[in-house]
């Protein structure tokens, strides 16, 4: 059946095998591809979209609107929150990540109406699709000191509404450490902190459970874990996953080659469902597999590997991730990015 490319007021008939116009042709275009559909008056065609493509701000090939990794960075948002997104943009980033209050602990700058419509221009501005908050370093859910896990509960809480008020994505969190506590309870403390968390909370961003390095009793460095914590919350159908790759390779999951990436995400998917993994920190490991330390190193530059990376890249069910980077801030995270952009390209 032929298909028809539609946009402004040109609609012209071509065979599938010439869907595909020159990328001048395409520049600053967003073209519906369309499939003619009889009216029941029969006196014409009524044409219903059935996928959209885009020109590629990378090589000028067309590439699907929907389903496509966005890659970005975390960025500094030191002097204003707005200047996440500047920072952004500045190294080519399509979607980011921030704290958007001292990581090492002290009270947030307030968000006013005025801060927040200066943060959605800048986010505009700078063509940086959705942006992520990491929440501080103190978080522990799983402490023995009920002041700890209740002070870690309201920040928490505190940057899902922040977040709600910028128009971010989602919030991301460690749960903590249960080493004065032991797993058993620990898993329990997590789930409650959840709970509390979740309660009467009715903001658009979304909480992430992020996967941990596994050093010491940290709780979420295993998926079986994770599981536990989304299947014992109360509101764990709204509760998503960041996968860390440094993280995730610390803690015994191969990343390093085609088949140890289809592995890997093979068994999140049966143990927690690849659906609920919403982002991805994407860093490669100073240290070695199973090390058990949290140690982020350029891509290429560590013990995973570029192999390992553009497998994730690559990889069919994973089209719907964002991918941020946290590797270190010494000039190589453009260099990152490009080689993201590179594996997305082929």
């Amino acid at each position: 059946m032929p298909l028809c490319i539609s946009y402004t007021n040109y609609q012209a008939e071509k065979p599938a095998n010439e869907l595909i116009p020159s990328a001048d042709f395409l520049s600053d275009l967003h073209i519906v591809i369309t499939r003619p559909v009889p009216v029941k008056d029969g006196r014409g065609r009524n044409p219903r979209p059935i996928a959209k493509i885009r020109r590629s701000a990378y090589d000028g090939r067309v590439i699907p609107n929907a389903h496509r990794m966005k890659f970005g960075a975390h960025v500094s948002a030191a002097g204003g929150l707005w200047n996440a997104p500047i920072n952004a943009g500045a190294i080519g980033c399509e979607v980011l990540q921030m704290f958007s209050r001292p990581p090492q602990g002290g009270k947030p700058s307030p968000i006013t109406e005025e801060s927040a419509e200066q943060f959605k221009g800048e986010m505009k501005k700078n063509k940086i699709e959705r942006a992520y908050i990491h929440t501080p370093y103190f978080i522990n859910l799983a402490s023995e000191k009920k002041s700890t896990v209740g002070g870690s509960i309201a920040v928490i809480r505190e940057e899902l509404e922040r977040g709600t008020k910028l128009g971010c994505h989602a919030v991301m969190f460690h749960p903590g450490s249960a080493k004065d506590v032991g797993e058993e309870q620990g898993i329990k403390m997590v789930i409650d902190g959840l709970n509390r968390v979740m309660d009467g909370y009715e903001g658009s961003c979304q909480l992430l459970i992020e996967i941990s390095a596994g050093a010491g009793m940290v709780m979420g460095d295993t998926f079986e874990e994770i599981a536990a914590f989304i299947d014992g919350a109360e509101r764990g159908s709204e509760i998503g996953v960041c996968f860390d790759t440094q993280h995730a390779f610390a803690s015994g999951y191969d990343l390093r080659t085609k088949e140890a990436v289809d592995a890997t995400f093979k068994k999140f998917d049966k143990l927690i469902g690849l659906k609920k993994m919403v982002a991805s920190h994407c860093n490669d490991s100073m240290v070695d597999f199973e090390a058990h330390k949290d140690r982020h190193e350029h891509l290429g530059k560590g013990k995973i590997g570029l192999k390992g990376f553009e497998a994730i890249v690559k990889h069919p069910k994973l089209k719907h991730l964002d991918l941020l980077l946290e590797t270190p801030w010494d000039g190589g995270v453009e260099k990152d990015l490009a080689y993201l952009k590179t594996f997305r390209k082929v």
